[in-house]
């Protein structure tokens, strides 16, 4: 009997883990299919971009998937043919399904703002952290010129973790470099009345209390509308600065609406409760129009759900269907300090942050044998920097 031809696009959370999940099934024949050559984990990519190591934050995708039955294929998707059920990637190859699973996550979404995808930094990949770091090197050592605001946009988890950690990373490269501390002024700005709108409101207010004293600054209920090189314009009112991370906006891959998929208000594709978008075809992690849908726990999770639903077809079981798990919010905010939100239980600072360090060993674990993924937990206080002078210096 051959076997059935599981083809997963999408490298991240959702994909990597379907295909791992996959690996061992010997009714079935898996294919990753990824844009990058590692995979990356998202909750530590606010730690690359301020002094920590890549290896916190990227798991080669050859290292992940060493001795498992699973064809690696280095690509982006092209285009898919519904009807002969193959995918065209852009390097030309033609690979076919019986079950296609999608997992192409989210492109950053700039909403129309002049200048913002021209002079803003993002922190969505390593190679974004490493150039944010680059150029906070620059300006510091090399200009000796430190910025006069730095402007974080997005009271979002990514824009709150990066705010609470840049003002100490700053005066960490300072100290390696034997120039005087900086007057730091650190803004987070954010659209919404308060931090985390969609939180609830003590779980805010707490997180607004611990940025405060960390000395940054907040703008709340502001709306961003243009960046220059030099500034940034918020409410007519212009803010001097050359770095603006931008944190604040994504949306669904737009290989979607390109390829006629039923949309969600929110733009992500609907599916039904074996999150099947259409015949043969699954659509999981931050595409899928489901609760939760965003999170990282939430694809894990819909990662291991479409594995074991396609291992049930591939042995002619009948499927189970999808049920949400509400997941648990778990935000670091500065050194020692996280919040955490577990259904109605809120608990703040370094139990919270205690909770945080062992959601992210299960998460490591979650791709990797216990001893890799212990291993690269064990890197969370160890320095990385392109300046050889800031790595020595913190090592020591």
């Amino acid at each position: 009997m051959s076997k059935h031809a599981v083809v997963i696009v999408g490298g991240g959370f959702a994909g990597a883990k379907a295909a791992l999940e996959l690996a061992d099934d010997k009714n079935i024949r898996a294919t990753l299919v990824s844009d990058r050559p590692d995979f990356q984990y998202y909750p530590a990519l606010y730690r690359t971009a301020t002094g920590g190591s890549r290896v916190l934050s990227t798991i080669p995708l050859d290292e992940l998937f060493k001795s498992r039955d699973v064809e690696v294929v280095i690509d982006s998707l092209a285009s898919l043919d519904r009807e002969k059920k193959t995918i065209k990637t852009s390097g030309k190859k033609n690979i076919p399904y019986d079950s296609l699973v999608l997992a192409l996550g989210v492109q950053t979404n700039y909403f129309g703002i002049p200048g913002l995808e021209e002079f803003s930094y993002g922190i969505k990949t390593v190679n974004d952290a490493e150039r944010f770091k680059k150029h906070l090197h620059r300006q510091i050592v090399e200009e000796k010129k430190p910025d006069v605001n730095y402007v974080i946009i997005g009271g979002g988890p990514t824009g709150i973790e990066v705010a609470a950690e840049l003002p100490a990373y700053i005066r960490e490269i300072c100290k390696n470099h034997g120039l005087k501390r900086p007057k730091l002024h650190v803004d987070l700005i954010e659209a919404a009345p308060r931090l985390l709108p969609n939180m609830s409101k003590d779980y805010s207010r707490a997180i607004t209390k611990r940025l405060r004293s960390l000395g940054v600054h907040l703008y709340l209920g502001t709306a961003v509308q243009a960046q220059t090189a030099d500034n940034i314009m918020v409410h007519d009112k212009r803010i001097n600065s050359h770095t603006v991370v931008w944190t604040a906006g994504v949306t669904n891959h737009p290989f979607y609406k390109e390829h006629d998929f039923q949309l969600g208000p929110r733009g992500k594709v609907r599916v039904n409760q074996f999150l099947q978008a259409e015949k043969d075809i699954y659509v999981i992690g931050d595409n899928a129009d489901t609760p939760y849908s965003g999170m990282a726990q939430t694809a894990i999770y819909d990662g291991k759900y479409i594995a074991h639903q396609l291992s049930r077809i591939a042995h002619d079981l009948e499927a189970h269907p999808y049920i949400a798990k509400h997941p648990v919010y778990v935000i670091p905010v500065g050194k020692r300090w996280a919040a955490v939100s577990w259904g109605s239980v809120r608990t703040y600072g370094l139990m919270g942050w205690f909770l945080r360090r062992m959601a992210d060993l299960i998460g490591y674990h979650d791709y990797e044998p216990f001893f890799s993924a212990g291993t690269r937990w064990l890197h969370e206080d160890t320095p990385e920097d392109l300046c050889m002078n800031c790595s020595e210096s913190t090592a020591s």
